[in-house]
């Protein structure tokens, strides 16, 4: 009899166990009509005007499909220009119950993007930081579990060295204009991590990287 219950107990703690294992990326998600209200009114007002270095809505829509598809809450953008991908992030984490951090070195992208925020209804899902990625990103202590990465191309990898460490696993690190000629060491680099699953998506002709951490260092 003991032996049979204690073997009970054990499939019982291990269903426990498991169950564990995936709640950070279950969490209930939120309604939140009057953010959406604002939100979709802000994106109505400015389509088409999202210039200077800024994602399609295309893409803006899969960086929100993919928070709200994992439930993710700790996330980190590299590059906010005026700020329209990032709207699409915190638009996302404010029914995760996360929160943005998003680095720009441009003071004055870095101030347009604060208004937007602000007009948009999402300031407080976001913490927008006016430095260089280059001294920043390696210093950001983490974890992450979203990465959106939309700098200079030519740091593409060392970004993905210094923040990759600190995501978790499970987590998402996705990368912008994958279709562009200087993205390819860093796309050559990304799918040899053994540690890393990365595909493609085409959801406009930028093209963007997505990348699930499957494992631990």
């Amino acid at each position: 009899m003991w032996t049979i219950a204690k073997s009970g107990y054990l499939i019982i703690a291990l269903i426990g166990i498991l169950a564990f294992s995936t709640v950070g990326y279950s969490q209930q998600i939120q309604e939140t009509p009057e953010i959406d209200q604002k939100v979709r009114q802000f994106l109505d007002q400015h389509e088409g005007q999202w210039h200077n270095m800024n994602v399609p809505a295309a893409d803006g829509k899969l960086l929100y499909d993919l928070i709200i598809e994992n439930g993710y809450t700790r996330a980190l953008e590299i590059g906010t220009s005026t700020g329209h991908s990032a709207i699409w992030i915190a638009w996302a984490l404010s029914k995760t119950g996360g929160k943005l951090i998003t680095i720009e070195i441009n003071e004055g992208r870095y101030r347009e993007a604060l208004k937007n925020f602000k007009e948009a209804g999402l300031s407080e899902y976001v913490d927008a930081r006016l430095a260089d990625a280059h001294e920043l990103v390696p210093e950001l202590e983490g974890p992450f579990d979203f990465v959106f990465c939309d700098a200079d191309k030519s740091w593409y990898t060392n970004y993905f060295k210094a923040v990759a460490p600190k995501m978790e696993v499970g987590g998402c690190y996705t990368a912008h204009n994958t279709s562009m000629y200087g993205v390819q060491a860093f796309l050559e680099y990304v799918k040899k991590q053994p540690n890393f699953e990365t595909t493609i998506k085409h959801a406009s002709r930028s093209g963007m990287s997505v990348s699930y951490k499957r494992a631990g260092e």
